[in-house]
């Protein structure tokens, strides 16, 4: 074929292009391959040595109490209710420091620990009770290690510090005002039972329910006070008893005074209904968060 067309081309030159009488090659097109990704074994992260691993856990609202000064025990407005265990009053500063806004409730108890200890069952944002000292030691120490923060118990210092308003303090009584009525649970208007928190008036810092509902835990042993200035104290080494703030649902209104001062064994969870009635009443707790 191409012999006669080169033939044919002699003959007549010029008339006409190869390329128009000679077959086009075939085009060879590059065959596509399609190759299925091999997919590595992805690498899990395991938490570093000694970091605890962040669970979602609902944790306690905080107030920031603002470091100041401020005259603890025995003060004017406190009357002929004081006792010897609140005298002598003495100025003590403290540094800056965040307080729980309610008292622990059994919900946020029981998304850590997993029970629930409480007396009162079946009220989930009333206090947490009926736990002794080393009840709150594992679930401070449980909380901590799930949310990575630092929590632990007021000192005495802070706890009257914050109940008394820190610096926006106007020197009641009670913690928030002169009528216990509208600020607590106590033995007038609680039928003697704790309940939910933060139903009440808060007080200067907008912090809830510290007169009545439950006596809150402190981490001081209790002592003798000290008529000199204090620094950011934390009560003596040792001791036999640990100091509990702020009166219970069971109690009567001279118990509920910001400058109250209870102590109990650190293995006592519950003494309601002791006599004297001034002692009576469930034991709870609220946290100081550290920066």
């Amino acid at each position: 074929m191409k012999k006669i067309v080169i033939e044919i081309l002699l003959l007549f030159p010029g008339t006409i292009a190869l390329s128009q009488v000679l077959p086009k090659e075939p085009v060879k097109h590059p065959v596509k391959t399609t190759t299925t990704p091999i997919n590595k074994p992805q690498k899990v992260k395991q938490p570093e040595p000694g970091i605890a691993e962040t669970q979602s856990i609902p944790e306690p609202a905080m107030v920031r109490v603002d470091g100041g000064s401020f005259t603890m025990g025995c003060t004017s407005e406190q009357g002929e209710d004081c006792n010897d265990l609140e005298k002598p009053a003495h100025q003590v500063s403290l540094s800056g420091f965040s307080i729980g806004k309610y008292e622990v409730t059994q919900a946020e108890w029981q998304a850590v620990m997993g029970t629930n200890p409480s007396e009162n069952k079946g009220c989930n944002n009333c206090p947490v009770e009926n736990v002794g000292w080393n009840d709150v030691m594992e679930f401070i120490q449980e909380l901590n290690a799930k949310t990575g923060k630092h929590y632990r118990l007021p000192t005495e210092a802070e706890w009257e510090y914050a109940a008394r308003g820190g610096s926006k303090s106007k020197g009641y009584k009670y913690s928030g005002g002169f009528a216990l009525a509208k600020l607590a649970w106590y033995d007038e208007n609680s039928d003697g039972k704790t309940h939910p928190v933060g139903q009440k008036d808060p007080n200067e810092l907008g912090i809830y329910d510290m007169n009545g509902n439950v006596w809150e835990r402190c981490g001081d042993w209790c002592g003798d006070y000290s008529s000199s200035k204090q620094t950011d104290p934390d009560g003596p080494s040792s001791g036999h008893y640990r100091v509990i703030r702020g009166g219970s649902c069971q109690v009567s209104n001279a118990s509920c005074r910001v400058a109250k001062r209870n102590y109990y064994s650190p293995s006592f969870q519950s003494n309601i209904g002791l006599i004297p009635s001034s002692f009576s009443g469930p034991v709870g707790f609220r946290l100081v968060l550290v920066p």
